[in-house]
């Protein structure tokens, strides 16, 4: 596990130099087999060393650490159980928390959002490192890569930290477009029609015969 909790510690970095944390707040995991490697409670993330990084099997058994779990391990733990991912990244982002401090879910303003599985739920309000969260942020994950908590912040999942910590970019700037957008006036939502057309696009690329 020492090579995921080395990514913690690079990822935690980039999230505070990106902004999309500050103080001790957002967590990050990493998962292989039935352990997970999680940041810990109480540290800035840009302070982060690997050692100082539990572990943690699925059910919430310290394995290895001396510090305690983020308080958001049962959220992540949740979203392993009923997900694919091995890797789960939570922030507090400016435009992200936002959205979800005045909206049900982000629209497709562009594209880009069906990386992420298209239009993103926020997730129900509940009090954080609770089982109702890990709960609502679960459904709210249901067949997407990321999801908004409502009055709180945004969590993405993906295969390995670097994919999921892309996704966490993505929704921070779908949401910057979105809310920038209102300033200007109402951003035009992508229909089901012209999504598809670009998920037919993904899949028969043009091809570009070479010159003879």
């Amino acid at each position: 596990m020492d090579d995921l909790r080395e990514q913690l510690c690079a990822y935690g970095r980039r999230a505070v130099e990106l902004g999309l944390v500050i103080g001790t707040s957002g967590n990050l995991s990493a998962r292989r087999g039935d352990l997970v490697a999680v940041t810990p409670s109480g540290v800035a993330l840009d302070r982060l060393t690997p050692g100082s990084c539990p572990v943690v099997d699925v059910e919430g058994h310290l394995v290895e650490g001396d510090l305690q779990p983020s308080s958001e391990t049962p959220m992540h733990l949740a979203i392993y159980r009923s997900t694919g991912a091995q890797a789960v990244v939570h922030t507090h982002s400016v435009f992200g928390t936002v959205v979800a401090t005045t909206m049900s879910e982000l629209p497709p303003v562009h594209y880009n959002a069906l990386l992420l599985g298209g239009v993103v739920k926020v997730a129900e309000y509940a009090t954080y490192g609770t089982p109702e969260l890990a709960a609502n942020v679960r459904e709210a994950l249901a067949g997407k890569q990321a999801a908004l908590l409502a009055n709180h912040g945004g969590v993405t999942i993906g295969p390995g930290l670097e994919q999921a910590f892309e996704a966490t970019r993505l929704l921070e700037w779908l949401c910057e477009v979105y809310v920038r957008g209102l300033g200007v006036g109402k951003p035009v939502v992508l229909t089901d029609e012209q999504l598809a057309a670009v998920v037919e696009r993904s899949l028969n690329p043009p091809s570009f015969p070479r010159r003879p």
